[in-house]
């Protein structure tokens, strides 16, 4: 059986083209003892890879050159030598990126048990909610009655991260950029702030307009002027939960931080970066409150989806273009 898969022959600076991605094919080998194969339903994309292309080691490996890329996905036993994982079982894994992976059993993991669509695993409840959950819970200790900004609201973790602060009962604003966005989340219940076209001084007057009192937990997902203007806005003791800073991912060079770094001594705030695989021992506990509420429908779990593996690098690149709302998927 063969194997097709995305590989990258070169580390990119700054926005990566679309050349950079190779669609390859190879022939699998027979399973060994313990080795299961996965026909992949579902793939995910996710912003952190673009720094994994980079060659740098960080909190995780780099991509190799020439060999398949690598990212979360969900599919069906097709072939297996392992007990635990018989044919016809749907497993979540790390071998995306193609269309049939070859893993060892200890890789994969059974879908928890919920009536959800199975690709709910690669989004509000997989990494990307567990996420936006870790990140308010665990990192900024959100209260009953906190007032939560979150930027990059409408992706894949900071609609969750909204949806899950405005249970709350505080005034929740989310940052985005285009109006499709921006009444999404409204019709979540949640306030809605652009940053297009606008400094951080502009970004700020809206933001305080939006919630005068300022905030007690900022949700960063983006960095920049976002960043910024959430330190202008915060309450006395406001705890920061950094995800992720996307709009430097592709920067070439370093660019200054922001200059009002003081008003996290002014405001006696905490600034904290985390990353979710640290507090994956607490995946049970989110499943156990989140899971549901997605059952139910009380969550909204938005999805943008591309079809078919050939479109898997245009899926990742629109990432960072803002074109997805809620999680991005590739089809198969």
């Amino acid at each position: 059986m063969q194997s097709r898969y995305f590989t990258i022959h070169a580390h990119p600076e700054g926005t990566p083209e679309r050349e950079l991605f190779a669609l390859e094919t190879a022939e699998l080998p027979a399973l060994a003892e313990g080795e299961v194969r996965v026909r992949n339903t579902w793939l995910s994309v996710d912003p952190y890879m673009r720094g994994r292309m980079s060659g740098v080691t960080t909190y995780i490996d780099p991509f190799e050159l020439g060999a398949p890329l690598q990212g979360a996905a969900i599919g069906e036993v097709i072939e297996s030598r392992a007990e635990a994982f018989p044919t016809g079982t749907r497993v979540r894994h790390m071998g995306g990126w193609r269309d049939i992976a070859q893993l060892p059993a200890e890789q994969l993991e059974h879908l928890p048990d919920f009536d959800v669509p199975e690709q709910a695993y690669l989004g509000v409840l997989g990494m990307p909610g567990m996420t936006a959950w870790a990140g308010l819970n665990r990192i900024a200790e959100m209260q009953e009655g906190d007032n939560v900004l979150v930027s990059g609201a409408a992706g894949a973790v900071g609609s969750l991260a909204v949806q899950l602060a405005k249970a709350k009962g505080g005034t929740v604003v989310g940052i985005a950029g285009s109006q499709d966005k921006l009444d999404w989340l409204e019709s979540l219940g949640v306030k809605a702030v652009s940053y297009k076209d606008r400094d951080a001084d502009e970004l700020t007057a809206a933001l305080r307009e939006a919630c005068p009192e300022g905030f007690d937990v900022y949700y960063e997902n983006v960095g920049g002027i976002c960043l910024e203007a959430a330190l202008n806005t915060l309450r006395v003791g406001a705890r920061i939960a950094v995800c992720g800073m996307i709009a430097r991912y592709n920067e070439a060079t370093p660019s200054a931080g922001p200059d009002n770094l003081a008003m996290l001594l002014i405001r006696r705030a905490r600034m904290e970066g985390f990353i979710v695989f640290d507090h994956w021992a607490h995946y049970p506990q989110f499943l156990e409150e989140v899971g549901p509420q997605v059952e139910s429908g009380r969550l909204d779990d938005d999805e943008t989806v591309e079809d078919g593996l050939e479109r898997t690098p245009d899926a990742f690149l629109k990432l960072f273009e803002g074109a997805n709302r809620g999680k991005m998927l590739v089809r198969l």
